[in-house]
């Protein structure tokens, strides 16, 4: 599948497969954090069942207006617990898998927005499915 967004600023997701995303052509294979204001992190978490609150409030250093959940190979929902500070601070959360939220993202990031993905990346599946996304 190619993606096309009108312009691309910042940083973008490039391409994805099982257990890996590029981000702006590199590539990196452990859960990451991509911020459309030019911050990349390492999200400190292998798997859905280890998040915890901690993981989400790392997130409001990066101050979105917008966070994309991928929550690995399929959707996951975050424990409402988990997503209280993002909430107090008024800021909105979106879940869904983690390709669909590498995609996501690039779009909401052309058009300028405070935009924040944290995505959760999981080992390789059988899918073996590989998507390059076009600049």
């Amino acid at each position: 599948m190619k993606i096309q967004p009108d312009a691309r600023h910042g940083q973008s997701i490039t391409a994805y497969g099982p257990g890996w995303l590029e981000v702006n052509r590199e590539r990196f294979h452990s859960s990451l954090v991509v911020s459309a204001m030019g911050d990349r992190l390492a999200w400190n978490c292998t798997e859905f069942a280890a998040l915890e609150a901690s993981h989400f409030e790392l997130l409001l250093t990066l101050e979105p207006e917008l966070v994309i959940f991928g929550s690995g190979e399929r959707i996951r929902f975050p424990e409402p617990q988990w997503l209280q500070a993002l909430y107090a601070r008024r800021i909105g959360i979106e879940t869904m898998d983690t390709n669909a939220a590498c995609r996501s993202y690039n779009f909401l990031a052309a058009e300028g927005r405070r935009v924040v993905a944290a995505l959760l990346l999981s080992g390789p599946s059988s899918s073996g499915q590989q998507v390059r996304i076009s600049e």
